[in-house]
């Protein structure tokens, strides 16, 4: 089995930072896509950074700029480093990752099971 657990989430006042982990544990061949998404009350949940296994790294429109993301490839973990918040920001965030099991071998996305982000204005 494979669990993803984050971390790093709270109450923070507009023009705050928080830094949120996510760490993978279980039986590991190799993570490829690592991202971010979150999910507001009552709007559906959406991408809100992604990082492939090569680097690269997308953004929704709405945190390119504030947000970073990366990862420890030796770790198993992705951040999510939040700069200059919004109340807007205020959701439940999920980390999700495409695993390839040691056994068997093939690859699926898990998801955590997410961390609140409170903005205050």
């Amino acid at each position: 089995q494979v669990q993803l657990v984050e971390s790093g989430g709270g109450l923070v006042q507009a023009g705050g930072s928080l830094r949120l982990s996510c760490a993978a544990s279980g039986s590991i061949f190799s993570i490829n896509a690592m991202g971010w998404y979150r999910q507001a009350p009552g709007k559906q949940r959406e991408l809100v950074a992604a990082i492939t296994g090569g680097g690269t790294t997308t953004f929704t429109d709405s945190v390119r700029g504030r947000f970073t993301i990366s990862r420890d490839n030796a770790k198993n973990m992705v951040y999510l480093q939040m700069n200059s918040l919004k109340p807007e920001d205020t959701a439940v965030y999920y980390c999700k990752m495409a695993v390839e099991r040691i056994w068997p071998r093939y690859e699926r996305d898990y998801w955590g099971q997410g961390t609140q982000v409170t903005v205050s204005s």
